[in-house]
């Protein structure tokens, strides 16, 4: 039996998360004015209070959701004994989680996470003009047939249509051009899924069209200082755990346009001998997947002290 620490992506964050962390832990309160004091902004305001409008916002939402995640992970290696180095067999997140993966193992230091992903937030809303992507979930289709399905639709409109994110439970994003997205969910409705829906995303993320995004990080993170993680990182990009440093560095330039390939990150681990898996910060949607994707795999949220109690059963 091992371990697994996960980290959500952006969609899981909600007004008010990681306020109760804040205020009954020191070491996550710290984590907040860190990253206030990294941003030279007071996003822990936006954070506990809002507006929703604003948090959404990608620049904020992605060292937000950081943030919350970290605060969680420090506050349960001060209150419950953690060692992440000795309990975690890997950690892995989704998308942006996997910035704060590297951050929980050491990789990256917390104020460099928070500009990179203020950054990178920037970017990948700067690549494309709103309104000119979009995005779509395919409910009850594997991955096989979702790439069909993109590939018929690049076609049809000689535009870009890529897999985006799949996450398992036969749930896969498309992301790319608005016309290309619309033909796909009419393909896709045409083929029996059960469900094709339009995402309210403000951009096109992990498709060809997020190109300008990838080299506005390449930029970024050629000088970034990243060691070695405590924990080896099971990246988005190949669904394989990496270590190395300059692979680290590379492989978070390829996410930016690249698939996130959760189902297989999940496998991959589950095949590795991981039983539990740990979702640390806002939401529950990690550890829902898991359960769909490795049969007989636990998880448990973590995101506010009512939940340590039951983390501490749980491991």
């Amino acid at each position: 039996m091992a371990t697994a620490f996960i980290f959500p992506g952006q969609g899981s964050q909600t007004v008010g998360m990681g306020r109760a962390l804040a205020e009954a832990f020191p070491v996550a309160r710290d984590v907040f004015q860190e990253v206030d004091e990294a941003l030279g902004e007071a996003l822990s305001r936006t954070i506990f209070d809002g507006p929703e409008a604003e948090l959404t916002l990608t620049a904020n939402a992605q060292p937000a959701i950081m943030a919350v995640s970290i605060a969680t992970i420090r506050a349960l290696q001060r209150e419950t004994g953690l060692n992440l180095a000795e309990a975690a067999k890997f950690v892995a997140g989704h998308s942006l989680g996997e910035y704060s993966a590297l951050c929980a193992a050491g990789a990256l230091q917390l104020a460099d996470t928070a500009r990179l992903l203020r950054l990178r937030g920037q970017a990948m809303q700067a690549a494309v003009p709103v309104g000119e992507g979009a995005m779509a979930a395919l409910i009850g289709f594997e991955q096989d047939m979702a790439q069909e399905i993109a590939v018929a639709a690049a076609a049809a409109t000689a535009a870009v249509c890529q897999v985006a994110n799949d996450n398992g439970g036969s749930q896969v994003v498309l992301s790319g051009a608005k016309g290309a997205i619309d033909k796909a969910v009419e393909i896709a409705k045409e083929r029996g899924v059960k469900r094709a829906v339009l995402l309210p995303v403000s951009a096109p993320f992990h498709c060809a069209l997020m190109q300008p995004a990838a080299d506005a990080m390449r930029a970024a993170l050629k000088d970034a200082a990243i060691a070695a993680p405590c924990v080896p990182v099971v990246a988005n990009v190949l669904a394989a755990p990496v270590s190395d440093p300059e692979d680290i560095r590379r492989l978070l330039v390829e996410q930016v346009t690249a698939a996130v390939r959760w189902r297989e990150s999940v496998a991959y681990m589950a095949e590795a001998g991981v039983t539990k898996f740990v979702e640390c910060g806002a939401g529950k949607v990690l550890s829902g997947l898991v359960k769909r994707i490795a049969p007989g795999a636990l998880g448990v949220s973590v995101g506010q002290p009512a939940d340590f109690d039951a983390y501490r059963a749980f491991v």
